[in-house]
């Protein structure tokens, strides 16, 4: 248990060595890494989300790849394509991008519905259908997205079925004046990422998603998960509630958080820091609601309010 614990935190160590004033991000980062799940980062441009993707990417000895999502994107160059070989006669396949260990789709949301999609049964089962034939991606397979918010000129709204694929949804937010001058002495000559080493092996990073498993969460525990995201499905201004696939990240999510905080057991606690980031994304609120500034965010908290805490 320790020696995983340790490992943990030698990536959030790597990490806060580049990522200035963000140790709650990096925290729900490295949560959904460890239980498999997949991130998106919605936040204006500059805050340092590319940045961050890439620096977990730096911190573990594993293959990175990334895809800068733009409006001509196709299908194809991110799953791979057939070539023909005339002189053997057959088609040859050609590996898209998506065949890695660590996958950055920077900017998803400007990339077309039908391009977003591809990643749609990558995420959810860690497998691609390519001309009719089936191709497993890698063991340790994690996708970390950004995007900016739907008023920038050429972006398009992610649709519901991808927006549930992610476990966490998440902003990093602006630094605060003293943390700003920090990451400008940090890059006066060179960008810190550029010397930053793998701190963990690709087996170690197995070894924690596997522990992660481990990890007991009591019944009463489990139904404070359901009755949190089952609550959604009522509340008001709400059209869509969270689905069960929500309550299934939460529990994971948080398996996953209690062990980097080295906890054998999920607490209530945890349950809380993490609701509004794996439930708001995956929830549709009622126009009406949403001309009133009600949001999915404010609807989450309200719930945790409401709902008694397990003793």
């Amino acid at each position: 248990m320790n020696a995983i614990s340790d490992n943990i935190q030698k990536i959030n160590a790597n990490i806060n060595k580049v990522i200035r004033g963000q140790a709650k991000a990096i925290r729900k980062l490295l949560a959904a890494f460890a239980a498999g799940g997949h991130v998106l980062l919605d936040d204006f441009p500059g805050t340092g989300k590319t940045t961050l993707a890439k620096t977990i990417a730096r911190s573990i000895d594993a293959n990175f790849k990334r895809i800068q999502f733009t409006p001509d994107l196709l299908p194809s160059d991110i799953l791979g394509v057939s070539v023909f070989d005339p002189k053997a006669n057959l088609f040859n396949f050609h590996k898209g991008p998506i065949f890695t260990n660590i996958l950055l789709a920077d900017e998803i949301n400007r990339a077309s519905p039908r391009t977003q999609s591809a990643l749609l049964e990558a995420m959810a089962e860690n497998q691609v259908t390519i001309d009719g034939e089936l191709r497993p991606l890698e063991e340790l397979f994690f996708v970390i997205a950004t995007q900016n918010p739907l008023e920038f000129r050429g972006t398009y709204p992610l649709p519901e079925a991808q927006m549930d694929r992610f476990a966490m949804r998440f902003s990093l937010g602006y630094l605060s004046p003293e943390e700003e001058v920090l990451v400008l002495s940090d890059q006066k000559k060179s960008h810190p990422i550029c010397e930053l080493k793998p701190s963990v092996s690709k087996q170690e990073v197995i070894n924690i998603k596997e522990k992660v498993k481990e990890i007991r969460i009591s019944d009463e525990i489990k139904r404070y998960i359901v009755d949190i995201v089952r609550a959604t499905r009522t509340s008001s201004g709400v059209q869509l509630g969270a689905s069960p696939r929500a309550s299934i990240s939460l529990m994971k999510t948080s398996q996953a958080l209690a062990l980097f905080d080295g906890y054998e057991f999920v607490i209530p606690e945890h349950i809380q820091e993490l609701a509004v980031s794996i439930i708001a994304h995956r929830i549709v609120m009622e126009p009406q609601a949403r001309f009133s500034g009600r949001t999915a965010e404010v609807v989450v908290e309200e719930i945790l309010k409401m709902i008694p805490v397990p003793a």
